[in-house]
């Protein structure tokens, strides 16, 4: 079980510095500063768990208690700012880290609510909460329309599927399968999606109807009423 739990805190931090890139990435092309390097590695790559642990009020962050997660994040930026990360290796490496990112921190995120005493729901939420609350306060910050909302590749509903994976192997004594099959769950419905560029569909365009004027009758004009 130790051993796990490394190999898991080993991936979490993998995670936490290819998103730290990319909010790097976002952070070059539009031309922000060192500071804006910083900061935008650290909403991307931190935001999501630091929410979490907040809503959960079991003690501080993680990433606030255990330095490795501050400075991986910083490592990121630093790396984006340095050098300009584009081209076939990256989006070859990126690709595959980020749905781990996904899988792992969805399952990490409903593990921990289930353990600080919450029900499935909750724990489902916090699970999405904790993979996709990074990049959605990223692109809030950058006066963009979370791209969790649409017109992207699935992430929330990747997400949603392997946080329901770790509560239903909750209800089982196979938690440590529970973890893995949920993070393969996550992780392979993220690739999926992006292979066969899987979206929801938008909203159909409906308007509520128009208000009908003060005295109006269907077949009568409302000067009738008056007349």
């Amino acid at each position: 079980m130790e051993n796990l739990d490394d190999v898991i805190r080993l991936l979490d931090l993998l995670g936490v510095f290819f998103n730290a890139i990319l909010g790097g990435v976002l952070a070059r092309a539009h031309r922000l500063d060192a500071v804006g390097f910083a900061v935008l590695a650290i909403l991307s790559g931190l935001g999501g768990g630091i929410i979490r642990d907040t809503l959960l009020q079991a003690g501080p962050p993680v990433a606030l208690t255990d330095t490795w997660y501050l400075l991986v994040a910083l490592v990121g930026a630093g790396v984006a700012f340095a050098i300009r990360v584009e081209g076939r290796i990256w989006d070859r490496a990126f690709a595959p880290i980020d749905a781990l990112a996904v899988g792992l921190w969805a399952t990490v995120g409903a593990q921990k609510a289930l353990g600080a005493g919450l029900g499935p729901m909750p724990a489902i939420l916090l699970g999405v909460i904790t993979a996709v609350g990074g990049g959605f306060t990223r692109d809030v910050v950058l006066r963009r329309i979370p791209g969790i909302l649409g017109g992207t590749p699935l992430y929330a509903t990747c997400a949603f599927a392997a946080a329901l994976v770790m509560v239903l192997f909750s209800y089982t004594d196979a938690v440590t399968l529970g973890s893995l099959a949920a993070t393969v769950v996550g992780t392979a419905f993220v690739l999926l999606a992006r292979h066969r560029g899987w979206m929801l569909p938008p909203g159909a365009g409906w308007k509520p109807p128009r208000p009908r004027a003060p005295g109006f009758r269907r077949g009568r004009r409302p000067m009738d009423d008056a007349a």
